[in-house]
């Protein structure tokens, strides 16, 4: 009988063993080796822009910000209508004309851009509807997002989804191929439009409603620029000891790890510093919604150097309208939320400087530039005497020396409008002053193409008798034509109230007070 060959038989359990060493020396090289040999990236950018809450009262001037982490703006928000599911609305309160009569939305956003900042408009937010809960006609929700857009002049939008509109799937897909179809037409027309989603997250980062929300988009086309956590009110996830900006940051780096994850498996040159420009922070300053949860200066200044080692794309915060220490009759800390102040001692230091310190400018790029020519300085003074208004294209009476004007009144000077702060009379709007507090006026902004004349102000019936041409009025005389009141600046006769006179009318618009 010959002699069998020898045979060597495999173990499973050696193979599994040398697998399991394999796998370790190559996470080994992965985690500790390869960062030393491969240089890792250097961080990208971060930029700042807080929010405005625009329909809130009293009004946060955004178009004449304090400082340069006040200038780029994201406004909130636009959402359905009441009773009109597709027309988009300023917070149900003001449609598009309306606010632009109401609020002079454009024309303070040109304002804005003529000092150098910009704006983005926010959609949604956790109040009212968000439009793709409510319309349900595909091409009618997209004509809805781009009417904004368009009107405003829109490079950047943000998506602010939270509430029961995150748990909206049908919403939610309507919105994405919304959102997609105007970026497409965007395109077409040689636009570009970037679209942040602001998402809520506690310290273990999105919800599974959120990384639908995210994925959904994505999905969909949609080129998302980023997506922005809602850093606040943590509740049962934040530790009790956790300080707010450690809890803060906590969050944004979960967020970022999920984020490497949804656009990293389809883009392997994704890598972590890409991930962290996706990344955005939004804190509430002060004192949150959840009790006993307050966002401090220090947290301010923790979540700044954080963003900036490692190239946050966006940091944020709700809101500019709270960024000051309560007043009289507030105490000046509180643990109920306010909307005008923050509910810390702020001593006097605000919290976009802070959280905007040493951060990137040009926070929206590509956005549009103003539809209006800056003028030689974004608040016009007495050394510009050649600029002349044009009552058929003011839209509010000509500033006039000898008138009255009651606080709220507004008028046109040099081709810009002013709102009275206070009752005031013969001081020009441009005047130079050494601060704000010193002029009675504010800026609104430019006069606009396409401005057209406001109505005049009116009285009741009766209030002054109508003017007769036949009767010689002394100065400071009152009277109608029609409903609208008139004052005598000298004395005259036969010149009818509101038409025009070589030397300038005897007659001056009287302001309800």
């Amino acid at each position: 009988m010959s002699k069998q060959p020898k045979t060597t038989r495999v173990s499973p359990l050696r193979v599994g063993v040398l697998l399991v060493v394999s796998l370790a020396v190559i996470g080994a090289f992965v985690y500790f080796i390869r960062p030393v040999v491969i240089q890792a990236s250097a961080p990208g950018p971060t930029n700042f822009a807080g929010y405005v809450d625009v329909t809130l009262t009293p009004a946060y001037p955004f178009e004449t910000p304090p400082g340069p982490f006040q200038q780029d703006v994201i406004l909130a928000f636009i959402v359905a209508g009441r009773d009109a599911p597709c027309t988009p609305t300023w917070g149900t309160f003001y449609t598009l004309d309306e606010a632009a009569s109401d609020l002079q939305i454009e024309r303070r956003i040109s304002q804005l851009r003529l000092t150098g900042g910009q704006a983005r408009v926010s959609f949604g937010g956790q109040l009212n509807d968000e439009l793709s809960t409510t319309c349900t006609d595909p091409g009618a929700l997209a004509d809805a997002y781009e009417s904004v857009i368009d009107r405003y002049e829109l490079a950047t939008i943000d998506l602010d989804i939270e509430g029961v509109a995150l748990d909206d799937a049908a919403a939610g897909a309507r919105r994405a191929a919304a959102i997609k179809t105007v970026q497409d037409r965007a395109v077409a027309d040689g636009r570009t439009l970037s679209v942040w989603l602001t998402l809520p997250v506690d310290t273990a980062g999105l919800t599974d409603s959120g990384r639908a929300a995210v994925t959904s988009m994505v999905a969909a086309g949609v080129e998302v620029s980023g997506v922005n956590g809602m850093t606040m009110n943590f509740g049962g996830s934040k530790a009790p000891q956790e300080s707010m900006g450690d809890a803060v940051t906590r969050a944004a780096k979960a967020l970022h790890g999920q984020l490497w994850t949804v656009f990293g498996s389809a883009d392997r040159s994704f890598d972590s510093t890409r991930a962290w420009g996706k990344v955005g922070i939004t804190p509430m300053i002060g004192q949150n919604d959840t009790p006993g949860e307050v966002f401090t200066l220090d947290d301010a200044s923790q979540v700044n150097g954080f963003a900036r080692d490692n190239g946050v794309g966006l940091v944020s915060m709700w809101d500019l309208n709270r960024d000051a220490t309560c007043g009289h009759p507030l105490p000046i800390v509180l643990t109920v939320v306010q909307n005008t102040c923050s509910g810390v001692d702020q001593g006097g230091v605000s919290f976009a400087d802070v959280l905007g310190a040493q951060t990137d400018e040009n926070a929206f790029v590509g956005s549009s530039p103003s539809a209006v020519q800056p003028t030689p300085s974004a608040s016009p003074t007495a050394t510009s005497p050649t600029v002349v208004d044009d009552p058929a294209t003011s839209p509010f009476a000509i500033w006039d020396p000898l008138g009255t004007y009651p606080a709220g009144t507004k008028v046109v000077w040099k081709k810009q409008v002013y709102q009275a702060k206070y009752w005031t009379s013969g001081f020009a709007p441009d005047t130079p002053v050494a601060s704000a507090y010193d002029t009675p006026w504010t800026l609104i902004g430019p006069v606009l193409p396409g401005d057209t004349p406001a109505p005049p102000p009116t009285m009741a019936p009766n209030t002054y008798d109508q003017w007769n041409a036949s009767t010689p009025y002394l100065a400071g005389s009152r009277v109608q034509v029609g409903l609208v009141p008139y004052e005598a600046k000298w004395w005259t006769q036969g010149q009818r109230p509101g038409d025009t006179f070589s030397g300038g009318s005897p007659w001056v618009l009287v302001y309800p007070s």
